[in-house]
């Protein structure tokens, strides 16, 4: 069930109308619960249907769903099911499509700003200077609104599984943190690097300010056939940040911004990093000017007006300043705690 696109989701109820079912969990049955992310599936009895037949990773899929899902009308009758489309989470409007031989996610904004596929782009652009594995994502518009797009990092013979599963394959003592229970847990699975993956995930997040890295917004990748783990996942989904939903005096209110997923406040997130001596702060000398351009889009006025990218881009910039004095301080020690715990680590709503 937890495969099912959420109901919550921007624009859902139109095309549940649109695809005459009540409610989307059907549409995993129509797609034998194939995904983009993993590797698991229903196949029915005596249906003679093979992986290699069907699995989207090698074949074709419909862009039925998809355009359903984006406000198109019914066009065909009946509608072709196959499709990750019926599989993928998340509550932005978004959709699988198959450009130039990959598989991409596209995914849109939520009102006011439409901000969140340009933020993709930010946080593509740090993460670069600061040599953090991450899924890069660019921009296209359509309509007048823009929507950011990405490749499928995880392949026919990997599988992405999340934070949230991973979590779960021990109980987490009531004296524990929620970090150090991850930690424990995925040293104990055997994943790589996951202390300095975390350092950087935190770091980053501070950074762009990013209100929902929630426990399905990140995790490990492994090999589908012999369950050897790869290591963490790339970072992908960063676009609920930047202030992305709210008014220039609420981004200058450091109490209005939330954070996940172990600590409810960024400043306290940070004391969990390990250590700063990775950062090249040299190589986010021109972050500033990198986001005034991108989002000074002349596609994007429409949403974003002069003095909000002043903001952002001058808050950002500080908060980087604010990380560099964190780091050049003698003797910091990494303070783990059961303080400011993130209480319900669920996806945000828009």
């Amino acid at each position: 069930m937890d495969r099912s696109i959420p109901s919550s989701r921007s624009g859902v109820r139109e095309a549940m109308e649109t695809l005459q079912i009540e409610d989307t969990r059907e549409l995993l049955i129509r797609c034998f619960g194939l995904s983009l992310s993993d590797q698991y599936w229903i196949c029915p009895e005596n249906s003679g249907l093979t992986w290699e037949k069907i699995n989207f990773f090698d074949n074709d899929f419909s862009d039925d769903i998809g355009d359903v899902l984006f406000g198109a009308g019914r066009k065909a009758d009946p509608l072709d099911f196959s499709s990750p489309d019926n599989t993928s989470d998340g509550n932005l409007k978004k959709r699988w499509k198959i450009i130039n031989e990959k598989r991409c996610l596209v995914k849109g904004g939520s009102n006011p700003y439409r901000q969140q596929p340009l933020n993709e782009v930010i946080a593509s652009e740090i993460m670069k200077r600061l040599e953090i594995p991450h899924v890069p994502y660019r921009v296209i518009w359509n309509k007048g609104a823009p929507y950011s797009v990405c490749e499928d990092f995880v392949s026919g013979s990997s599988e992405l599984v999340p934070a949230w599963r991973i979590i779960q394959t021990q109980k987490q003592p009531n004296n524990k943190s929620l970090y150090q229970h991850f930690i424990d847990c995925a040293e104990t699975l055997g994943i790589p690097g996951v202390r300095a993956f975390l350092d950087r995930m935190i770091v980053l997040d501070y950074i762009i300010a990013n209100e929902d890295r929630h426990l399905n917004n990140f995790g490990a990748v492994r090999n589908a056939e012999t369950l050897e783990w790869i290591g963490m996942a790339p970072v992908y989904d960063s676009g609920s940040s930047l202030g992305y939903d709210k008014s220039i005096p609420m981004m200058r209110d450091d109490s209005e911004v939330v954070c996940k997923p172990f600590k409810k406040h960024h400043e306290e997130q940070l004391k969990l990093v390990s250590s700063f001596d990775w950062i090249d702060f040299s190589a986010l000398s021109d972050v500033r000017k990198m986001i005034t351009d991108i989002l000074s889009d002349e596609k994007a006025k429409d949403y974003l007006e002069e003095r909000r990218i002043h903001a952002i881009a001058e808050l950002t910039e500080r908060r980087i300043r604010n990380l560099e004095m964190l780091a050049g301080v003698k003797n910091r020690k990494q303070v783990i705690s059961t303080d400011d715990e993130v209480e319900k680590d669920i996806a945000a709503t828009y």
